[in-house]
């Protein structure tokens, strides 16, 4: 798994916080319904005067629990309509993860392209809630990987992808291997890491960006030497440094490839 159960989102810089007044609301949670028909979770907050592009969180292994529900809410503070989904409707019902949800089982039967779909209801109802009109994802560990999976998906039409420490060399649920359709990415993407995670080594971040290069794809790779796997997290006060950074980089690429001369 990726985080601890009581982790929690780092704060925001204050400078990108929008005033207590304009902040975003409590996360309210919604049942969607998929291409299959399936139902699924997620937690939304919305933005007062929210700018483009929306954010759809693609969580940790475990699916969407507390961490994602409050990441969602930081990114409504922060200007930014967004909603983080679960995986796991179609075998484990709907409703927040808690800490004792045996979700490995229900990783082995997920499927890649039910996430991409899953993914896409999401992206609609943002878009229906709150008029937004570009969407990105951002995803942690496998999260990570199908936010930059979902980049190389022409019909999801993403204005960007944001990965933290998504895994780059391994493939569940039928999908490829990150590294193995890198050149088929299709928006600007932002792929944070950890100099010190012992599941991502510093070669296959090297490769990756190589590989976006190649291709000539907006990109940028950033390694926190010394942070481990997800080091974005509250309770982990020794790298907070790295974490506020990290903030800083993935609200400025929303702002980058929200500007108008993008569009």
């Amino acid at each position: 798994m990726c985080f601890a159960f009581d982790a929690r989102p780092p704060a925001l810089p204050a400078d990108f916080a929008l005033p207590p007044m304009a902040g975003g609301a409590a996360a309210e949670m919604l049942e969607l319904t998929s291409a299959d028909g399936a139902c699924f979770s997620a937690a939304f907050a919305e933005a007062p005067a929210g700018t483009d592009p929306g954010v759809v969180i693609l969580p940790d292994v475990r699916g969407l629990y507390r961490f994602y529900a409050e990441l969602a809410e930081r990114f409504a503070e922060a200007g930014r309509h967004a909603i983080a989904i679960d995986y796991f409707g179609r075998t484990a019902g709907t409703g927040e993860r808690g800490e004792d949800f045996e979700y490995m089982p229900h990783v082995e039967q997920i499927r890649a392209t039910q996430i991409q779909a899953d993914t896409d209801a999401a992206s609609a109802a943002l878009r229906e809630r709150t008029g937004a009109t570009t969407v990105a994802t951002v995803g942690f560990c496998f999260g990570g990987a199908q936010s930059f999976l979902a980049a190389t998906r022409r019909e999801l039409g993403l204005s960007a992808a944001i990965g933290f420490y998504g895994v780059l060399s391994r493939a569940r649920g039928g999908a490829p291997k990150v590294l193995e359709v890198a050149g088929e990415t299709r928006c600007p993407v932002l792929g944070l890491f950890g100099g010190a995670d012992q599941a991502i080594s510093a070669k296959e971040v090297e490769a990756y960006d190589d590989a976006l290069g190649a291709a000539g794809v907006e990109h940028a790779i950033v390694t926190y030497p010394g942070a481990p796997h997800s080091f974005f997290d509250r309770t982990q006060a020794e790298h907070a440094e790295a974490s506020t950074d990290a903030w800083r980089r993935v609200l400025g690429f929303l702002d980058q490839v929200g500007a108008p001369s993008r569009a």
